[in-house]
């Protein structure tokens, strides 16, 4: 009895913390709703993180306050993330592990994370760096792991809104 205990209080951890993580998605299948941090809070925000493979994961975090700033979007959020700090400010170096490693955050002719922000169900490019970006109830900080050089690809794919 005990063991076929513990292996269905293992299946429903897994459950659970996958529902808890959010979800990943392909393109065409585009960003996953996800569970929501701080879920009962009366505004929701979201993150969107596209990979340079193509694949995107989508947080959710509920908050209080009138607007949530990027930087405490990211942290609640839960996705992993590294800075480094320039003249002109934070700049993103790695986001969910891409790159898997970095010596240099922002270096020459080589892939880098493109800010975008989402309102009224259509992304803009961000005018400002992301630590002076505030959200509102239902808007999306949106990340795109891009070339710097090659064709523009599109913009991340739209949050699925709970």
């Amino acid at each position: 009895m005990r063991k076929h205990f513990l292996s269905a209080s293992a299946i429903l951890a897994l459950v659970l913390g996958a529902t808890a993580c959010g979800t990943s998605s392909t393109p065409a299948a585009a960003a996953a709703t996800a569970s929501c941090v701080n879920a009962s809070a009366p505004r929701h925000a979201y993150v969107v993180v596209d990979h340079l493979s193509g694949t995107s994961i989508q947080r959710c975090v509920g908050f209080s306050a009138e607007t949530i700033d990027a930087t405490a979007l990211m942290d609640a959020s839960g996705i992993e993330y590294q800075t480094q700090t320039f003249s002109f400010g934070k700049a993103i170096c790695q986001i969910d592990n891409e790159p898997l490693q970095f010596t240099e955050c922002l270096p020459q002719n080589a892939p880098y994370w493109e800010l975008f922000l989402e309102s009224d169900n259509a992304w803009a490019p961000a005018q400002t760096g992301y630590t002076q970006v505030a959200l509102r109830d239902t808007e999306a900080l949106g990340w795109q792991y891009v070339q710097q050089t090659g064709p523009t690809p599109p913009p991340p794919p739209l949050p699925k809104k709970s």
